[in-house]
């Protein structure tokens, strides 16, 4: 029998308002060490935007990240499952989609983040992508980037 998602989700994803500057984003990323933020006005999701979309869909065009905001750069309306939603479906959803991480919603609302590295710790614990996915990140301090011990 399969887990369901409520079982490996982050439960607590990093939120930022439609109208905050990528440049907010970027550094909420930093600082919480994570590669998205989900774009929720009034409750509702509007978007995912990931450190790939800020790196795309701004910086690559010469956009001023600090006058970009997160709604105009994020990826709208994205695929989501519910905290009830099988693990295996979820990958499946990943796979079909291409995408790495599923915003959680319950009754419309934010319950939290799936990555596709909390389901390949559930589905395949002993695989390379499960410890790649357990490892430490690296740190970013004014002389650089450093890598944790």
């Amino acid at each position: 029998m399969t887990r369901p998602v409520r079982d490996v989700m982050t439960p607590a994803a990093t939120t930022v308002r439609p109208e905050a500057s990528l440049v907010e984003a970027a550094q909420l990323m930093r600082a919480q060490e994570i590669g998205d933020v989900l774009v929720v006005k009034d409750g509702k999701l509007l978007g995912l935007l990931t450190d790939r979309d800020i790196t795309l869909r701004a910086v690559a065009d010469g956009v001023d990240p600090l006058s970009a905001n997160c709604g105009s750069a994020c990826t709208p309306d994205p695929v989501t499952v519910s905290p009830d939603t099988e693990v295996g479906a979820a990958i499946e959803l990943m796979r079909a989609h291409t995408v790495r991480r599923l915003p959680v919603l319950e009754g419309g609302r934010l319950a939290g983040m799936v990555s596709i590295g909390d389901l390949v710790q559930e589905s395949d614990p002993d695989s390379a992508l499960a410890h790649i996915s357990r490892a430490a990140p690296d740190t970013w301090s004014e002389e650089g980037p450093t890598e944790r011990r």
